[in-house]
């Protein structure tokens, strides 16, 4: 399911401001989190860092409005892009942030829908290591615990018990 290709979760801290009492005091760092598609139709969860920044495979080439009405139709993909954020625990590392949001693409028509407002909360929360996710169904949470558990079994037994009976 979990095809370990190049990235990996990145649960180093360095803090690029430590010391420094200047310009960009308080600014976040996005070191600790990734973007986790999960595709509704496949069943099929993978890792996608050009989600930082929607430019992930499936958003790509894709104008985002959002009207979900415009997006539908037989070409349309669902997908739940999922902010997981990690944390150095005193076991080692371990999920800590989860959460998740919509997105609709239609790349036959070059389209797309999604809450921007949404994805912005969304990642905060998960940065913020708040769970949210049930909303999503439970088809998709089987799929995303059994990426997590896949892609390292150490981080996911680390997790906290919040996260595992959110997952159930």
């Amino acid at each position: 399911m979990a095809d370990k290709k190049g990235f990996k979760f990145n649960i180093v801290k360095n803090d690029p401001l430590d010391g420094h009492k200047g310009t960009n005091i308080g600014s976040i760092s996005l070191d600790n989190i990734a973007p986790v598609f999960i595709d509704v139709e496949n069943k099929d969860a993978f890792i996608d860092i050009g989600g930082m920044h929607a430019r992930a495979s499936v958003e790509k080439g894709v104008k985002w409005i959002d009207d979900k009405a415009a997006v539908e139709g037989d070409e349309a993909k669902e997908y739940w892009l999922c902010w997981v954020t990690t944390e150095r625990g005193e076991n080692g590392p371990y999920y800590a942030g989860l959460t998740a949001c919509y997105l609709l693409v239609n790349k036959s028509i070059r389209r797309g829908y999604k809450s921007m407002p949404e994805h912005v909360n969304m990642m905060d929360k998960s940065m913020k290591r708040q769970i949210e996710i049930d909303h999503i169904g439970e088809e998709n949470k089987a799929v995303l615990k059994a990426f997590l558990m896949e892609h390292d079994q150490d981080m996911w037994n680390n997790s906290d018990k919040a996260l595992h009976e959110a997952l159930q």
